[in-house]
């Protein structure tokens, strides 16, 4: 039903509709973000990873926190996998979740924010009081209708954040914040929006926090930040970008350099971003489960792969349907032909597209990559079977590669089906497999 009124009702009908579900979700639950903090965190690439960063830092500095992403949930020091399948939750769910932390005493709500959710206006019924602009590359522009139209979605966020009234929380005034990667070329568009205060972060370029004297190292990283050292578990500069912005959100909350440094030294992994399965090592292998969904994360996970030093890598990999970027889809294949020695496509998220011409428009790239069909490139409809594939060409010093799902916990099919999945755990139960005597 959700599908027909979708063709058959004019956009501006579809898009009150939205704004009156919003509203009425607001009022259904008596308006819990007026009782939080709510930080709201956009960009394409590390938002999931940005928030759970900014959530850990500020428990670290003594305050119950409650958040929303694609990977995960947690309210109060309770966190479970988002198995929900959308990054951000509808209208009514979201202030189901803000009104369960304010029950819990949380003081802050971090939010992941996406362009789907802002099009469909489940922010309206947030009152923001910071929003986070994390970095922009091309995605979902079938979507939207071309990358200036995702621009403005995104910039949506911004323009709300003062279109709702200033908050005085525990007798203090809460600033309307804008925090920007200053490194992206987009920067500007989102610093102009209006604010009490417009923070920055960066690596190359002059920044109010701008890390220096970096070391990247196969256990994670080390910089310093205006002075003071920090010390992470996570890889790459793609995560310093990360640990920036929630560093820029933390000092504007007044946390001190000693919780940032705490936090960020027991924030050992995100769950399916870049992790590494440990059952894997009895076998002498390695094998990481990450997102990398679209060609910049990909290009990005290749690159702090380059701290590493594998024999030869195996990538299993797929890419989305349900019209979601169909131009990207030989840009993936021939993005893991040119860095993968094995190349395995395999079914990620059909959705109601057929699963088979998704795999032959990832493969067809990883060809004019110069790989040969069943040499080293092999097309296995079977998610379970490729990874099993993949598993088997594994020798001591590999690594074998999945990506496109993440921790999410399901494959989604035809006619809005939901498969129960996590590549994590068929890995697991694979390599118990080989382990068994």
């Amino acid at each position: 039903m959700k599908a027909l009124l979708k063709k058959i009702l004019p956009k501006f009908i579809l898009g009150w509709y939205h704004q009156c579900l919003a509203l009425l979700a607001v009022a259904v639950y008596l308006n819990p973000s007026g009782k939080l903090v709510v930080i709201g965190v956009t960009g394409t690439n590390g938002k999931s990873t940005v928030v759970n960063l900014i959530g850990q830092i500020l428990e670290a500095a003594g305050y119950r926190v409650g958040w929303t992403a694609t990977a995960n949930f947690k309210i109060s020091g309770a966190p479970w996998l988002n198995d929900q399948k959308m990054t951000m939750l509808g209208r009514f769910k979201t202030q189901k979740f803000l009104r369960a932390m304010v029950k819990a005493g949380c003081g802050y709500a971090v939010i992941e924010t996406s362009s789907e959710g802002i099009k469909q206006h489940r922010h309206l019924g947030l009152n923001y009081d910071i929003a986070v602009f994390t970095n922009l590359t091309p995605e979902h522009l079938e979507s939207h209708g071309g990358f200036e139209n995702y621009q403005q979605a995104k910039g949506e966020l911004f323009r709300h954040l003062t279109q709702r009234r200033k908050k005085t929380l525990n007798g203090r005034m809460v600033d309307k914040t804008i925090i920007v990667n200053a490194d992206d070329q987009n920067a500007p568009y989102f610093l102009n929006f209006p604010a009490d205060k417009k923070i920055t972060y960066a690596i190359n370029r002059p920044a109010d926090y701008r890390a220096t004297d970096i070391e990247l190292r196969s256990n994670g990283a080390i910089f310093t930040v205006n002075g003071s050292a920090f010390k992470s578990n996570l890889y790459g500069h793609v995560n310093i970008y990360n640990e920036l912005a929630a560093l820029a959100v933390a000092k504007s909350q007044q946390v001190n350099d000693d919780q940032i440094r705490l936090a960020l030294m027991q924030f050992k992994s995100m769950p399916g971003r870049f992790e590494f399965i440990e059952e894997a090592s009895a076998l002498g292998f390695k094998v990481m489960v990450d997102y990398a969904p679209e060609p910049e994360s990909m290009k990005q996970l290749y690159e702090t792969l380059k701290i590493f030093d594998f024999n030869k890598i195996i990538h299993v990999l797929g890419s989305c349907g349900g019209g979601r970027d169909k131009a990207r889809q030989p840009i993936l294949g021939n993005l893991a032909a040119t860095r993968a020695q094995n190349v395995i496509v395999t079914n990620e998220d059909p959705y109601d597209d057929n699963p088979m011409t998704i795999i032959d428009n990832v493969a067809q790239g990883a060809i004019e990559a110069g790989k040969v069909l069943n040499e080293n490139l092999f097309k296995i409809l079977n998610r379970h079977d490729a990874i099993a594939y993949a598993l088997s060409l594994a020798r001591a010093g590999d690594l074998v590669l999945i990506t496109g799902k993440g921790c999410e916990q399901f494959i989604c099919v035809a006619h809005g089906k939901k498969i129960p999945w996590d590549d994590r755990e068929a890995v697991k139960e694979l390599l118990a497999g080989q382990l068994a005597p």
